[in-house]
């Protein structure tokens, strides 16, 4: 009697070891950024506090994570059935959902900025930002780093055009200018960051105790560096993120792995890079211009 075997669009995961190294990697990022900003903190008399280097191995372990994940994934896409027609729509219904899930979580941060930017009365001098803050002018640096990521729109779009054409010279170019541009818009992110004149939850050298409800004005200007960190943080952790996968997609040009036809690794990157100029320029838009706008001292421009 003749068995039919039951046909199947795709084949079970192999074991991987990437899952559980990225989430060693994110456990010792998070660990040590703790340990990193609250310098003067002890864990068990280990004496790691305002040491950096559990926090950067953290990192290191994160991009090592999505580089060799890449890899394998792209190991994958070449060998012949293995990502069949199912397979291939799920790629296509996951990275939106992906898209829709960070999404979220920076619509829930600009809320928080607002809530405390509009609805601040309760507050001394009713102002914001707080007297204590110095907001960032919008047209100096941050206006360049817009341009920086609009310019990087069109050398990604000039390396799908290329590959759509065959083109894969000219493919190479433009993923290699767009990785050139998010790496100087990284760059430049991390000199704010270095040279910000307010910090996250700290107002000068005064770290806020949370039982201290006198000073509203600390806790409005605590709520501000706290909201801006984190909107921008988020954002400069996207960019970076699709800068390595921009790099996977230029190594997998190279190797001349997407063709006309079979190319979505590389729409996928483009869609995650498209979604951080998004937002960047809803970040640019509220932070800089308007916050700037709406300061108790005048901003300063780098």
């Amino acid at each position: 009697m003749a068995r039919n075997k039951a046909k199947q669009d795709y084949r079970p995961v192999e074991p991987s070891p990437w899952p559980i190294i990225g989430a060693a990697g994110t456990f010792f990022a998070v660990i040590g950024a703790v340990f990193w900003m609250h310098g003067t903190y002890n864990f068990f008399g280990l004496g790691l506090g305002g040491n950096p280097t559990i926090f950067f191995t953290g990192i290191a372990l994160i991009v090592y994570t999505l580089m060799g994940w890449r890899f394998d994934f792209a190991k994958e896409a070449n060998e012949p059935g293995r990502h069949g027609h199912r397979v291939q729509l799920n790629f296509r219904y996951a990275v939106p959902l992906l898209l829709c899930a960070e999404a979220m979580f920076f619509s829930a941060w600009i809320w928080v900025y607002f809530n405390a930017a509009i609805f601040h009365s309760g507050y001394p001098d009713g102002t914001w930002s707080p007297q204590t803050i110095i907001n960032f002018g919008p047209w100096g640096l941050p206006l360049f780093n817009t341009l920086l990521l609009l310019t990087s729109c069109t050398t990604i779009f000039w390396a799908r055009h290329s590959i759509i054409s065959g083109d894969h010279r000219g493919a190479a170019n433009g993923l290699a200018l767009t990785i050139i541009l998010g790496a100087a818009f990284i760059a430049i992110r991390t000199f704010e960051y270095v040279y910000a004149p307010f910090a996250f939850g700290l107002i000068g050298e005064q770290l806020l105790s949370p039982t201290d409800t006198g000073d509203a004005q600390g806790d409005l200007g605590a709520i501000y560096g706290s909201t801006f960190f984190m909107l921008m943080g988020l954002h400069t952790t996207h960019i970076a993120v699709g800068v390595v996968f921009l790099v996977g997609c230029l190594r997998r040009i190279l190797a001349g792995q997407y063709t006309p036809q079979r190319y979505f690794g590389f729409e996928a990157a483009a869609w995650y890079w498209y979604f951080g100029v998004v937002i960047w320029l809803v970040l640019f838009a509220c932070i800089y211009v308007w916050g700037a706008g709406h300061g108790a001292a005048a901003p300063i421009e780098l």
